[in-house]
């Protein structure tokens, strides 16, 4: 969950704010020895860490669900009471010695000294104020804004969700907190609706269809955050790695491969390890030379576009792969497909001159949009991320002018192909700007999908470097992206976006042939037989068990086709259709369902 920007303090900003401390007030009142964290609104509510110390064993104190009943229910004597929120500054002094028994509050004060952080531990972006917000007896590091007095939260539009692990400040090494999720609206309706919502993406939740539908599994002994692609999930993989390279082909890209280790001296060139070091899996050292699996293909494009001499009239240069590439992600971050350490890149980079950049980025944008149309995407935005230029040779590429000059190519490229979106300052990438896709399901849960990127740094870096018109050498721009994401991050949206319910151009078991008794199995193998042979993916269930549970299995994997055959079926070479949303038809001939199926299949349309 995301944390508000600064352009989004309105009203419920102020509500969700407030409403974290009041959920603060009420945990140190009813459990004292409790260390406050930091506590936050986020895009659906608020939530706050806490340390609760040990218990008589010494294990870390955790929240119950109790707990957090009796908490709620203080929180809302709380609000009743009406207490203002009232703003002070405050010297470091006197800010240590107001939280001179809260560790952690005393770590981001020193912070806030140095002007290194804001009151959340963020870095700050210009020298913060050490300021505080009061209201009844409770006193946090803030700088708000909140509403006038808690009488103005809506006390029936809150709800405390859950408790989670959290590290302090993000990190492994540091001691594990005790996370309170909150959400919190303006009003009642609001609230049962955002907890609708909640629950039926609890029911479209990619990990446990994952394992209903037999897509994918984890194993301890394999590692955390590889996962394990079963024959269904493999399908879906291969189905999108298909469709990818389709539409690739169409749009004039060449394949490549490259290996899954390469020399450090590859990374230290690139200038990846001084900003990626921490998401790599370590080096391996062998005859003296340190190796790393890679976590990007980018280095080894750059040297596939090196290993010859370009010329204008080759431009623009679009290469692709479909390598696996590897991140270590830190435990605490992982979930499901969405957050892995071994990734299956959608990845390409174009090599381009300035003058060919805005069309050639323009037609990543498109599509963008064609894969959105074709799986029913219709909310999605696009993000310009801007570097900061006061991280210039800490987190960005130290170079002002070219910084300057390709955030506004990107921006007039946007404008020019009428292209909504919003900017996004310090998210870009180390070397320039990019896009971010945000993409919305079904349910309207925020994904974040892929990224479309503008180089201009690392090119020069490897003397990348085409003949141009008028026989001078010149430095490609490269465009890095990848519009279908990874697979994995891909796959797990998609699960969550259909509910399982695949089209059936993608469904990994397109039809199932259901024998009404034994007397019908060998009419059941003639249609699989038929269907195996138009290309579609077919099972028959040759079972003892009776029709009816067969019927229900094939349901409960969300197969989309059922076919019935009997004795009437078998005589007049037809099938009895059952769709997975329940419509019927009988007498039908197999071909008009072969005819009606593999048409489904060629158009990867959406409808049954």
């Amino acid at each position: 969950m995301a944390k508000y920007r600064e352009v989004e303090k309105d009203d419920l900003y102020r509500i969700r704010h407030s409403l974290a401390h009041v959920l603060a007030q009420a945990v140190l009142e009813l459990y004292p020895e409790a260390k406050l964290g930091i506590g936050p609104p986020i895009d659906t509510g608020f939530y706050y860490d806490f340390d609760l110390g040990v218990d008589a064993e010494g294990r870390p104190r955790t929240f119950t669900p109790e707990d957090l009943e009796k908490i709620e229910k203080r929180m809302r004597q709380i609000i009743a009471e009406k207490h203002p929120f009232v703003y002070r500054e405050v010297s470091p002094e006197e800010a240590r010695a107001l939280f001179k028994d809260q560790p952690y509050k005393l770590e981001l004060i020193e912070g806030l000294e140095k002007g290194e952080v804001d009151e959340w531990g963020n870095e700050a972006e210009e020298r913060p104020v050490i300021s505080t917000y009061r209201h009844d007896g409770f006193e946090d590091l803030c700088r708000g804004p909140h509403v006038e007095h808690t009488g103005q939260i809506p006390p029936d539009a809150f709800k405390l969700l859950s408790v989670a692990g959290a590290y302090w400040r993000g990190d492994e090494s540091r001691p594990m907190l005790q996370r309170i999720y909150g959400t919190a609206w303006r009003t009642r309706k609001e609230l049962k609706e955002y907890l609708r919502q909640l629950e039926e993406a609890r029911k479209r939740d990619h990990r446990k269809l994952g394992r209903e539908l037999e897509l994918f599994t984890f194993d301890e002994e394999v590692g955390p955050g590889l996962p394990l692609w079963l024959p269904r999930g493999a399908i879906l993989v291969e189905e999108l790695e298909k469709l990818a390279k389709e539409q690739e082909d169409r749009r004039g890209y060449l394949r490549v491969r490259t290996p899954h280790v390469t020399k450090e001296d590859l990374f230290i060139r690139s200038g990846h390890l001084p900003y990626y070091a921490e998401s790599m899996f370590p080096p391996m050292e062998m005859e003296g030379v340190r190796y790393y699996v890679k976590p990007m293909n980018c280095p080894f494009h750059h040297k596939i576009f090196a290993s010859k001499t370009r010329s204008y009239r080759d431009l623009p240069l679009r290469l692709a792969e479909y390598g696996t590439c590897y991140r270590y992600e830190k435990s605490g971050e992982l979930f499901g497909l969405m957050r892995v350490r071994s990734l299956q890149m959608n990845d390409a980079h174009i090599y381009c001159s300035e003058e060919q950049f805005e069309e050639e980025f323009l037609a990543v944008v498109d599509l963008y949009k064609f894969y959105f149309e074709l799986f029913g995407i219709d909310r999605y935005v696009m993000r310009l991320s801007t570097h900061h230029p006061r991280k210039l040779g800490k987190k960005y590429v130290d170079n002002p002018r070219l910084w300057q000059k390709t955030e506004e190519m990107v921006r007039r490229a946007l404008e020019h192909g009428g292209v909504e979106f919003v900017e996004v300052p310090d998210e870009a990438a180390f070397y320039g700007p990019k896009i971010d896709v945000q993409i919305w399901s079904a349910i309207g849960r925020e994904f974040t999908l892929a990224t479309n990127q503008v180089d201009f740094a690392v090119p020069e870096r490897f003397h990348l470097k085409f003949i141009n018109r008028q026989g001078q050498e010149e430095t490609p721009l490269c465009i890095h992206r990848a519009p279908l994401s990874t697979h994995e991050r891909l796959i797990g949206f998609l699960i969550e976006h259909y509910a399982g319910n695949f089209p059936v151009w993608l469904a990994p078991e397109q039809v199932r042939v259901i024998p009404i008794t034994d007397a019908h199995q060998e009419y059941a193998v003639r249609v699989h037989r038929r269907l195996v042979d138009a290309g579609v993916r077919v099972q028959v269930d040759l079972g003892p068990e009776r029709m009816n549970y067969k019927i229900r299995q094939a349901q409960l994997m969300k197969v989309p086709y059922m076919l019935v055959v009997g004795d009437r079926e078998q005589a007049n070479h037809t099938v009895a259709l059952r769709k997975r949303d329940g419509s019927r038809q009988n007498d039908m001939s197999l071909e008009a369902f072969v005819a009606l199926v593999t048409q489904r299949i060629a158009t990867r349309s959406a409808e049954l």
